[in-house]
């Protein structure tokens, strides 16, 4: 929410009064004396006049704070393809339920403020194609662009602060290096478990946990919180979004909620964009159903989900998501009618053409800072 200070244009001062005189002559004439001799008096000194009162300056500033809620909103026709032809009559907006005037509508492109976060603990044939497609990332940001990198598993790793030369990106995206880990199950001699002078002791065998499957050791929700910290407090003339790279595997220990991070989300105006990979797939139908957590942030924020099984689909998505979240229209209303007893309010974002999906955050929190 954007507080907009308006300035009152500043007026001319006026002259100070003067006492006017009447028939030329001073309304006060001194009496006319003349010396003995007929000589005239030697000039007397004025008689000291009381200082005028200043005179006040008449330029006024009037100001007064308007709280203003911009709305960044993505619409896709059925086929998935951005329509860019709406105009301002054919969107409603509505915060609690109760529609909005719209005050601020705008198409304009915008600059990027974006954190990429690379999932560090993918199976290794996945981390082989993402690391294979990460220079194409710099292809989809523009020099006006400001990027940051980061790793995560279980704790998120800055690569590099915000870079804003693509030269500079591409080198770093180039230096990225993913770890891996093995899927399915182990080998015999890890799986068998313990023996004694060649025999099995009895008893159920221990499974280890690679033998399970992929073990889950992902902090998603506490990655997301650290690139939101750092995207906070950017510049508010840009969009401002969280580039998710994950196959949303996400752990339970994590140190900060759903619900935390997503209150800093909203409180910021950050939108998550997801690139699906590996596992992320077998749920693409069920994401906007609040049953996968990246499709959850995604849709609550205002973002987008995407997936990939290839490298070619890897390549395309990431120019698709840039510029996506670049040319989204702009809303906003005055917040006047708000109850701000109340910190978080809905938003709900419609278009009168029939036929069109809306992509827009959820709502928004007051008071900045969460």
């Amino acid at each position: 929410m954007l507080t907009v200070a308006l300035s009152a244009a500043s007026l001319p001062a006026l002259p100070a009064q003067q006492t006017p005189a009447q028939d030329g002559q001073d309304s006060n004439p001194a009496p006319s004396l003349k010396s003995p001799k007929g000589r005239a008096p030697e000039p007397q000194p004025p008689a000291p006049r009381a200082p005028e009162p200043p005179v006040p300056d008449s330029r006024a500033s009037i100001r007064t704070a308007v709280s203003l809620v911009v709305v960044p909103v993505t619409v896709k026709n059925r086929d998935g393809e951005l329509v860019s032809d709406l105009q301002q009559n054919d969107f409603r907006i509505f915060e609690d339920g109760i529609e909005q005037p719209i005050s601020l509508f705008s198409m304009d492109a915008f600059q990027l403020s974006a954190a990429v976060l690379i999932d560090d603990d993918l199976k290794r044939g996945t981390a082989e194609k993402v690391k294979k497609t990460l220079e194409a990332i710099a292809g989809g940001f523009y020099a006006s662009d400001e990027v940051s990198l980061w790793r995560f598993d279980s704790v998120p790793e800055m690569v590099t602060d915000f870079i804003t030369d693509n030269d500079d990106l591409l080198t770093q995206l180039k230096r990225v290096d993913l770890d891996t880990s093995f899927p399915g199950v182990g080998s015999d001699t890890m799986t068998g478990g313990p023996v004694v002078n060649t025999q099995p002791l009895p008893g159920p065998i221990p499974v280890p946990a690679m033998a399970a499957g992929h073990p889950n050791n992902k902090h998603i929700n506490d990655a997301l919180y650290a690139a939101a910290e750092q995207l906070a407090d950017r510049a508010p003339d840009r969009r401002k979004i969280i580039f998710l790279i994950s196959d949303g595997q996400n752990a339970k220990n994590n140190t900060h909620s759903y619900s935390d991070t997503l209150k800093l989300l909203l409180s910021r105006d950050i939108s998550v964009y997801v690139i699906g990979v590996g596992e992320a797939n077998l749920n693409r139908g069920i994401s906007f159903l609040g049953n996968n957590i990246i499709g959850k942030y995604a849709h609550s924020t205002g973002g987008d989900i995407f997936y990939a099984s290839s490298r070619q689909d890897l390549e395309g998505l990431y120019a698709r998501v840039s510029e996506q979240a670049r040319n989204q229209y702009t809303i906003g209303y005055s917040g006047a009618a708000t109850d701000r007893s109340q910190p978080y309010h809905a938003i709900e974002v419609r278009v009168r053409r029939p036929g069109l999906n809306l992509l827009a955050r959820d709502g928004y929190y007051l008071g900045g800072k969460p």
